[in-house]
């Protein structure tokens, strides 16, 4: 029934979808699920690894972006008549190493692979969530204070459990995620 609600060939913001409700919509609609945890990656490389351990890739499909693109459009294609693809790219980094730029190209090569499904009419969603690593440099906490003058927030370290998981990892984050705009300021 969730994937009913959407549209059928996306790439989009995981927003208020949990990864597992997507494997169990995808599983009952008979599609492929595909899930990548990329909370440990930093670099294009190691997303690269990351996506093909995740996917169960030889490593060969993910040695470059154009080799992933390949690997998900006509290596399958040639495989058969395909019923449908889920994927999750869970906690893409924001760093210095893997920049927005960096983010973007990786999320275009993701739109070009759900058109050229989109071109056979089959449905491919791709989901992804960002990484929110916590403040550590002062810059990003002045500049927030002048933001809010009101109240300065507590800062969190690396090993503060997250209050909203009760686990020690980062946040998921979405647009409306005041912490992603001012790490990009």
């Amino acid at each position: 029934m969730l994937l009913h609600t959407m549209r059928a060939n996306i790439v989009q913001s995981i927003r208020a979808h949990r990864p597992e409700d997507l494997m169990s919509a995808a599983q009952a609609a008979g599609h492929h699920f595909l899930y990548a945890s990329l909370l440990e990656a930093q670099t294009k490389q190691d997303i690269l690894d990351a996506i093909a351990e995740g996917f169960e890739f030889p490593s060969h499909v993910t040695k470059s972006l154009d080799s992933l693109k390949e690997g998900l459009t006509n290596a399958v294609a040639k495989a058969g008549a395909q019923t449908g693809f889920v994927l999750v790219l869970e906690q893409l980094p924001q760093n210095p190493r893997f920049d927005r730029e960096a983010r973007e190209q990786l999320l275009d090569v993701f739109r070009e692979i759900s058109e050229f499904w989109d071109e056979r009419r089959v449905p491919f969603r791709c989901f992804y969530s960002f990484s929110v690593a916590p403040f550590q440099e002062a810059g990003a906490w002045d500049r927030a204070a002048e933001a809010a003058p009101a109240e300065k927030p507590t800062k969190v370290s690396k090993a503060a459990p997250n209050a909203n998981f009760g686990m020690n990892m980062p946040m998921m984050s979405s647009a409306f995620d005041t912490a992603m705009w001012l790490n990009a300021a």
